[in-house]
């Protein structure tokens, strides 16, 4: 897929976090796409709802997909979020065998936005350090649409 390709999909992404929003979660959504194009889940962060700190966007989507799908249909999806997956969900994605995540907004730039903010303690490490680290190849493109995706965290964050 080229750039192009990628856009609506993060565009998607960034509803489902303004869509978590409303819901009265942080600013986070992911959706699996397969490899004909077609979406086959989505899913929004429900820290905030749930009580659940473990309740990310990207792990949600990955918990629902495991029990969904088997690790070849995983292997060949595409995984798009809003925001860079934090260390937690980049290890939920690796351990469920998606083998590409394109992300909108960098983790450190979301560190920027936030700053110390205690509802976001954020890890300022990269998704690829932590895939770097595994057996297995994940592809990481982005950031992509970063401005768009920034938007989304200064309208809640601010």
């Amino acid at each position: 897929m080229n750039t192009l390709s990628h856009e609506p999909f993060l565009r998607r992404s960034f509803a489902l976090a303004r869509q978590a929003t409303e819901k009265g979660n942080h600013p986070f959504g992911a959706l699996l796409v397969d490899a004909g194009g077609t979406i086959v889940l989505e899913a929004e962060n429900t820290v905030s709802t749930e009580h659940d700190c473990t309740g990310h966007a990207e792990t949600n989507l990955m918990r629902e997909a495991s029990k969904r799908f088997d690790s070849d249909f995983l292997a060949s999806c595409t995984l798009y979020t809003s925001t860079e997956p934090c260390a937690m969900c980049a290890g939920a994605i690796y351990w469920g065998g998606v083998s590409r995540v394109v992300f909108g907004l960098r983790e450190s730039a979301l560190l920027e936005l936030t700053g110390d903010h205690q509802e976001n303690p954020t890890l300022d490490l990269p998704c690829r350090e932590v895939f770097a680290r595994g057996q297995r190849s994940v592809e990481v493109i982005g950031p992509l649409l970063e401005e768009e995706a920034k938007q989304v965290h200064r309208d809640f964050w601010s």
